[in-house]
């Protein structure tokens, strides 16, 4: 067989790593960077390909093998996927490919990693879990923390009895036995060997209002993500999206005075943006506190058969962005996210052969960040900043000496959000955060009233820094007992309230208990006295 262009450009990667005397990671992505733009290559190889070619090379493949960033935040994400229901709405947006004649869940190709797995076990939500959960442990992760993700379009428009045994099945494959009831799974979750740190789901900003969250809530879900895709009502219309800004604005403000983390979904290049439009959309989903969401998942507008989009493509009525255009246009939109963001990922999981037109990097994320180093501006989100990811990317670690405090408080959603996190600025490493809210005057829970709530605590290191005030409280402290102290503090002595609430993962509780927590509804919460 003849050799094509990227067999010797993957023999010249793996040529170049060999004759190195030591790698580190960041050492392996620049080398496949330059031989990538060297050889005009569609995309970058990635190690499970670079493997094949490295087989005289031992120290290599093993380099190559490794996937430390499924858990190098301290969490391993286990996706699974519901069965195939209807859009909620008659007719689906213009770009959406999938849905139940196709044999998919709406949104979704099917041909996705974790469609793939879903589809294998029959949307069976117990062999999903459990054999995920094996093939990460294969690899040599460990499996000891997790984060469901439930994926499969908007999920509180589907039947509750269906997802609530769905929900229980999950956990039951998480805690290794069964269950008679969802309540019971949930107990048993609360000590079971895996502790499952959270679960998140997908939906849309109308089918997320005050009942859909408490439902949310009593399912154990403590992260929601809105398909946002865009913030221009004009734009909505023309994809026949069936909801409007004021829609995001509202259920933006619900979840997060409900305790939930919320992540927008937004997909830059629909028909009726440009790149100015674009570029705005990013500016003003920062500057405008009605939205300022705790994460982003951006999903560029991809052209895919089974969509109504790709016939107005055919019919030349329609061009998505090509691959240099949207690094460009990322690379300056990315530059004024805000530090307390962080930025999930970047590009859908479709299969490049299933893209008709659009971008077909499966590792755009890797070129947008090359560009911003190039530009002197680097990416400084959450994910970039956090401690693994500096070691793994840049080799660089904390200082403990350097570790300080650091507080970064904003309007969002009608309430005041307090972003604490302990950072080595001189490095630019994030170690550990969290994110307290002081909710609306419309906050409708009443476990919440006259009260603050914590909506995220995530600690990367035991280390303990300067910054606090010295007392003997302080000592034999973690980190995270200490950023909570920390905001019962703001909470008593600043804004005179005299209750903090927490939303807590389900293998959670149990910290929180030992910290004088109690339960209270779906929350743990404490009386500061």
């Amino acid at each position: 067989m003849q050799e094509t262009v990227f067999d010797r450009a993957c023999r010249e990667i793996v040529a170049i790593l060999a004759s190195k005397p030591s790698l580190t990671p960041r050492d392996v992505a620049r080398v496949k960077l330059d031989v990538a733009k060297k050889y005009a290559l569609p995309r970058i190889p990635s190690n499970s390909e670079l493997i094949h070619y490295a087989s005289e090379y031992e120290v290599l493949k093993k380099l190559l093998r490794r996937k430390p960033v499924r858990s190098i935040s301290g969490v391993t994400v286990v996706a699974v996927m519901t069965k195939p229901y209807p859009c909620p709405q008659s007719v689906p947006c213009l770009y959406c490919p999938g849905g139940p004649r196709y044999g998919t869940p709406q949104s979704y190709t099917g041909k996705e990693p974790a469609a793939l797995r879903a589809i294998q076990y029959d949307y069976d939500p117990y062999m999903q879990v459990k054999a995920r959960v094996e093939q990460l442990e294969k690899v040599g992760h460990r499996v000891d923390k997790v984060e469901l993700i439930i994926l499969g379009g908007t999920f509180t428009a589907l039947p509750r009895d269906y997802v609530e045994w769905f929900v229980k099945r999950c956990l039951d494959a998480l805690n290794g036995r069964e269950s008679n009831s969802l309540e019971e799974a949930k107990r048993i979750a609360e000590d079971a060997p895996i502790r499952l740190s959270g679960i998140i789901v997908e939906t849309r900003p109308d089918w997320c209002k005050e009942g859909h969250v408490d439902f949310m809530l009593n399912l154990g879900v403590t992260r929601v993500e809105i398909g946002v895709q865009t913030i221009y009502d004009h734009v909505y219309s023309m994809v026949r999206r069936g909801h409007r800004v004021s829609d995001v604005v509202e259920a933006t403000r619900i979840a997060k005075d409900s305790g939930l983390k919320v992540t927008y979904h937004l997909m830059p290049g629909l028909p009726g943006s440009d790149r100015d439009m674009d570029i705005e959309m990013f500016r003003e989903v920062f500057d405008n506190p009605d939205f300022r969401p705790d994460a982003l998942k951006i999903y560029p507008c991809l052209v895919v058969k089974g969509s109504d989009l790709y016939d107005l493509w055919i019919k030349g009525l329609y061009k998505p962005y090509g691959c240099d255009e949207l690094v460009d246009l990322l690379a300056e939109a990315l530059s004024c996210i805000p530090p307390y963001v962080r930025i999930q990922r970047i590009q859908r999981d479709i299969p490049a052969p299933l893209i008709e037109a659009g971008c077909r990097y499966g590792n755009l994320r890797e070129y947008v960040e090359a560009e911003m180093e190039r530009r002197g501006k680097p990416c400084r989100c959450i994910r970039c900043r956090e401690v693994g990811h500096r070691m793994l990317k840049k080799g660089v670690k904390p200082r403990i000496e350097d570790l300080a405090l650091s507080r970064i408080e904003y309007e969002a959603s009608m309430g005041i959000e307090i972003f604490l996190s302990i950072e080595d600025k001189v490095r630019d490493i994030l170690v550990g955060y969290l994110r307290l809210r002081i909710p609306s005057r419309y906050a409708h829970r009443e476990e919440l009233r006259n009260a603050a709530i914590v909506r995220e605590l995530h600690v990367y290191g035991p280390m303990l820094p300067v910054g606090f005030k010295p007392t003997e409280e302080w000592q034999h402290r973690s980190l995270g007992r200490g950023l909570l102290l920390e905001a019962e503090r703001i909470v008593k002595e600043e804004y005179d309230l005299d209750k903090i609430v927490v939303i807590s993962g389900l293998g959670v509780k149990r910290y929180y208990r030992r910290l004088g927590y109690e339960y209270d509804g779906p929350y743990m919460s404490k009386r500061l006295g």
